[in-house]
């Protein structure tokens, strides 16, 4: 006569073998299963990383995930093309992905204060890293870098306006600057009559009305939006056409290429939208600038 468990065993025991049935079908055949499928070809490359070789053979990155062309103090080198900026760790990291999470109301600098010893408390805005990146990239360019609510000088040209009274309803007492601080000069002389003075330190910007100064810059400004902005990644392997083109007459000075060969190079690496109508054309810089590297090893006609 058989000796019948006790029920708590008899669960246990249950258990037991519905963790031993889906360790071995969810750990171990399910994921070998779609390890298999991965190496089929077509799909092993995706697979894989989709990673990209130069012409020697070396892997040099993803053609999913971009990178930058820069020296060692972060200055763009002039002979490739250069990607949109990376909000990413130090830039392109893959294991810190990620936006700047700044948005457009994000236009006030801080400085670092002298009371707190040397903490460093600065930080730029949004709208300061914008107006910087598209006046540093016009000077690479050879082009007009100005945007609208720029100052000349690269920051944001925002106002803090102080008024007599309470609210913003009463008579103009002061005027700040609030992206310039002392003893920079500012951007405007005057606001409405009123002599514009530099941030100095302790000035709290946030009881002035903020104004911010569009300025004389063209509604469509020389260097693209993309240009000077992350991507929500941070990781965008590809630059829009326009910034491509902007980019096109320094690598053919500098690489000593033909205007045209250098557009040619371009539209061959441009991805049109996903299905026709999804997304926007692309173009990979990292394989663009492969191929860039292999046109000028070859050895030219004539």
């Amino acid at each position: 006569m058989s000796t019948r468990l006790p029920s708590w065993l008899r669960q246990h025991l249950a258990a037991l073998r519905a963790l031993l049935v889906l360790t071995v079908l969810l750990g171990l055949a399910y994921p070998f299963a779609i390890l298999g499928i991965a190496q089929i070809p077509g799909l092993k490359d995706h697979a894989d990383g989709s990673f990209v070789t130069n012409s020697a053979g070396q892997r040099v990155g993803s053609a999913l995930i971009g990178q930058s062309f820069t020296d060692a103090d972060g200055n763009a080198l002039p002979r490739y093309f250069q990607s949109r900026p990376s909000a990413a760790g130090d830039g392109y990291d893959p294991t810190a992905t990620s936006a700047s999470n700044l948005g457009p109301e994000d236009v006030v600098d801080s400085f670092d204060d002298p009371a707190t010893h040397g903490e460093d408390e600065g930080k730029q805005s949004l709208l300061t890293q914008v107006c910087a990146r598209s006046l540093a990239i016009g000077r690479l360019e050879g082009v007009d870098g100005a945007r609208k609510y720029c100052t000349r000088s690269g920051v944001g040209a925002v106002l803090a306006v102080y008024h007599a009274g309470p609210g913003f309803n009463g008579p103009i007492t002061r005027v700040v600057s609030v992206n310039e601080a002392c003893p920079a000069t500012p951007f405007l002389a005057a606001y409405q009559g009123i002599t514009v003075a530099c941030r100095a330190p302790g000035d709290d910007v946030a009881a002035g009305e903020r104004v911010l100064v569009r300025g004389d810059a063209p509604n469509t400004p020389a260097v693209p939006a993309d240009a000077v902005t992350a991507s929500g990644s941070g990781l965008d392997p590809g630059i829009s056409p326009a910034y491509a083109r902007l980019q096109i007459p320094r690598i053919a000075r500098e690489r000593g290429l033909p205007v045209g060969e250098v557009r040619h190079l371009v539209e061959e690496n441009t991805t049109g939208r996903a299905l026709g109508f999804i997304g926007e054309p692309s173009v990979n810089v990292l394989e663009l600038n492969l191929d860039l590297d292999r046109a000028t090893a070859a050895p030219r006609a004539g």
